[in-house]
C-alpha cells in the first residue's frame, strides 16, 4: 500500500514542490538557498556572528550586550533570509500546516543547549481575535512538533494574550518592547505547569526580542525556575 501511495503522490520539496527522496524535505536548490544558524552564535538571542566559535565559551552580539535579555539563553534554526524566510511566511500566511513538521528536526538540533529533561515547551500565544482569523497559531504548531522531536511535555495554552497588538515593523526599539508591555500573561488555569520549572519559550520569528521579553516575564512572574527562548528564523535586522 506504501509504495502505491508514494506512486500516486511521490514525496516533493515543502518549499518548490520539485521531487525529494522523502517527505517534508527540500530540494537541493531550496536547501542551499535555506541558511542555517551555526557556527558563532550569540547565546542569548540566537543570531549568527562573525568569526568562529571558541570552545564551550558563550558569545554575545551587540545588542544584546547593550540590551540585558530577560531570558536566559537563546537560539534559532535558520537566518530569517532566503529559504528561512520563505519557511516562515508559508507556515504563517500560506495554511502549510505541515511546515512545522519540516523544521522540528533543525529546531530541535538548536535547542539541545537549552533543554532539560524537565523542560517544558510553551509557544508564544496569538489574540484570539487573531488566531480566529488564522485558524491556528503557528507558533503552537512548531511546539508541539518541537515536543514531539524531544520527547519534552508542551503546554499549549499556558500564556494568553491580554490585547491585540498592531505588527511590530516599525524600527523604534523602544516602542516595541513599550507596545508589548503587560500584553502577554500566564493563563491561571495552566499555572501549575510552569511553576518551578524550566520553560522554553517557542515563536516563527526573532526581531528585536520584544515579544519574547514580554512573554518571559510572564513565565517568571507565574513561577518558572528559568526561561530559555528558541526561534524557527531569526531575523538580523536589530542585532
Amino acid at each position: 500500500m506504501q509504495s502505491v501511495v508514494a506512486a500516486l503522490y511521490p514525496p516533493k520539496c515543502a518549499l518548490c514542490s520539485e521531487p525529494t527522496e522523502a517527505d517534508f524535505g527540500l530540494c537541493p536548490a531550496c536547501w542551499r538557498d535555506t541558511r542555517f544558524v551555526e557556527g558563532a552564535i550569540c547565546d542569548a538571542c540566537g543570531v549568527g556572528l562573525a568569526g568562529e566559535a571558541i570552545g564551550g565559551e558563550r558569545l554575545y552580539c551587540d545588542d544584546c550586550l547593550a540590551h540585558a535579555r530577560p531570558w536566559l539563553r537563546g537560539r534559532a534554526a535558520y537566518a530569517y533570509a532566503g529559504g528561512g524566510r520563505k519557511l516562515v511566511i508559508a507556515l504563517k500566511s500560506g495554511d502549510r500546516t505541515e511546515i512545522a513538521r519540516v523544521v522540528a528536526p533543525l529546531m530541535a538540533w538548536a535547542a539541545r543547549p537549552l533543554l532539560r529533561p524537565e523542560t517544558v515547551i510553551v509557544p508564544i500565544p496569538l489574540h484570539w481575535s487573531r488566531r480566529m482569523r488564522r485558524r491556528y497559531n503557528q507558533a503552537a504548531l512548531l511546539a508541539l512538533a518541537l515536543g514531539r522531536q524531544t520527547e519534552r511535555q508542551v503546554c499549549p495554552d499556558a500564556l494568553v494574550r491580554m490585547r491585540r497588538t498592531p505588527p511590530l515593523d516599525f524600527p523604534d526599539r523602544n516602542e516595541r518592547f513599550a507596545l508589548l508591555e503587560d500584553a502577554i500573561a500566564a493563563n491561571p488555569v495552566r499555572a501549575g505547569e510552569i511553576r518551578q520549572r524550566p520553560v522554553l519559550l517557542v515563536d516563527d520569528v526573532m526581531t528585536s526580542g520584544a515579544t519574547f521579553g514580554a512573554a518571559t516575564r510572564a513565565c517568571y512572574a507565574a513561577g518558572a525556575s528559568e526561561v530559555c527562548i528558541l526561534a524557527l528564523a531569526r531575523a538580523a535586522k536589530d542585532a
